[in-house]
């Protein structure tokens, strides 16, 4: 890999690092729980995020794959946490 290349993955990550930290504070100070949802659905992409980059340092498929399931787990409980915001509930 290209010292290029290196330093930017580098840099990226520090920068998803302080994103993460950033949506947790909001996460956790939310004046809302609209904004908590948001908050919550920023950490999940910027995990998925990380990933990806991890996995393109180290030239390995299963971060993608665990990238995969991590957008999909988050689709899911961003969809649930939406449905029981309108409605209280989430199963009928």
């Amino acid at each position: 890999m290209s010292p290029l290349l290196s330093n930017a993955i580098t840099i990226t990550l520090v920068a998803y690092g302080l994103a993460m930290l950033l949506a947790l504070w909001r996460m956790l100070r939310g004046p809302a729980a609209q904004d908590r949802v948001l908050a919550l659905d920023l950490i999940y992409i910027i995990g998925m995020l990380i990933a990806l980059v991890i996995g393109l340092r180290y030239s390995s498929h299963t971060y993608f794959e665990a990238a995969l399931l991590i957008a999909l787990f988050g689709f899911v409980s961003s969809a649930a946490m939406g449905k029981f915001l309108l409605r209280g509930e989430v199963i009928e």
